[in-house]
């Protein structure tokens, strides 16, 4: 029995999920602003702080994780420029602002940032 085992799926396999996490999170490290579906934001949302906060510190260790998941030049941007950014700053990465209804499906659209 599946009782209180509350978890979005996003209409996907794990596998699926999971890659489309990863694009998601590439794509806010990379632009730093994105146009996505609430669900799929608030879904990335912490696993995208947790990252950040793992290039706060930059080691070795910390390094080789993130290149687990991501492309180099996701991490080098990762290591190189947001840790940097954000060594002061406790938490609270990133903002997810609604933006408008998506037409054909009616879906919450929003805009998932980094802040500056």
């Amino acid at each position: 029995m599946r009782h209180r085992k509350k978890r979005q799926k996003l209409a996907k396999t794990v596998d699926q999920r999971r890659a489309l996490l990863r694009s998601l999170i590439s794509s806010v490290i990379l632009k730093e602003k994105i146009v996505t579906t609430e669900g799929k934001a608030k879904k990335t949302k912490p696993f995208l702080e947790k990252y950040i906060s793992r290039a706060k510190k930059d080691t070795l260790a910390n390094r080789r994780f993130l290149l687990k998941s991501f492309s180099s030049n996701v991490v080098s941007k990762l290591m190189k420029e947001l840790g940097p950014r954000y060594k002061a700053r406790a938490g609270g990465y990133c903002r997810i602002i609604k933006f408008n209804i998506r037409k054909n499906d009616a879906a919450q659209m929003v805009i998932m940032e980094l802040i500056k």
